[in-house]
């Protein structure tokens, strides 16, 4: 699988082209399914208006409204209570997965009840991540992150990348993302962290990274 993990969406030339590029073929040419879960576990966001306002590609953030060929959305929470013949050819056929933001351990435990964190691997889909949906695939979020609580406690994500994300950085509706956060966080990480903000992505390609930025950006190492 590749990853475009983004803090918010596509939202620059650069970031686009490298979609474009990982896709092989044009937008208007492939399938995507969205993925709202996360949203419903963070405060500031939950059910209702911003969840209908992603699927729709209705939101500020450049995902769903890019001009996809179809869109579909994959609700992780219905997934358990269905047979897995219903959803899971779906995923498998489909060129891109298009994850939203919100609460990144709320949704890293809803890939896993729902079987798509297992299936993840084997796909030949691009994974395009905004905020906590780029987290999820890291080892883990760092208790800065921590909000709602998986029944197994702690801070873990799926860590089918090798770094940490701390995304937003320098943001103006979170005046608490400044660099110096982000430094006092990755101190805290273990293995390479990346401080990243919405101008910003990293693809990730067979293990191979790489920064995509028109802004602002750091990389932390041990």
């Amino acid at each position: 699988m590749k990853f475009l993990l983004t803090s918010g969406g596509v939202n620059n030339k650069s970031i686009h082209d490298a979609l474009v590029d990982m896709l092989g073929k044009p937008i208007a040419d492939s399938n995507a399914l969205c993925i709202p879960t996360a949203m419903y576990g963070h405060p500031w966001v939950g059910p209702g208006v911003k969840a209908w306002e992603f699927i729709c590609g209705k939101e500020e953030n450049p995902m769903v409204n890019l001009g996809w060929k179809s869109v579909g959305v994959l609700e992780l929470t219905a997934l358990p209570s269905i047979d897995e013949n219903c959803w899971i050819p779906l995923v498998q056929e489909t060129d891109v997965l298009l994850v939203s933001g919100g609460d990144a351990l709320y949704l890293c435990h809803w890939m896993r009840q729902s079987g798509l964190a297992e299936l993840l691997p084997s796909l030949n889909a691009v994974f395009v991540g905004m905020s906590a949906g780029s987290m999820v695939m890291t080892p883990n979020i760092g208790e800065y992150f921590v909000g709602w609580t998986p029944p197994s406690g702690g801070d873990e994500t799926l860590g089918l990348v090798d770094f940490s994300i701390f995304p937003h950085l320098d943001h103006e509706m979170l005046p608490g993302n400044t660099m110096a956060a982000a430094e006092r966080w990755a101190a805290g990480m273990h293995g390479p962290a990346y401080a990243i903000d919405d101008q910003t992505a990293i693809k990730v390609i067979e293990g191979e990274v790489e920064v995509l930025s028109e802004g602002n950006w750091k990389l932390f190492t041990d």
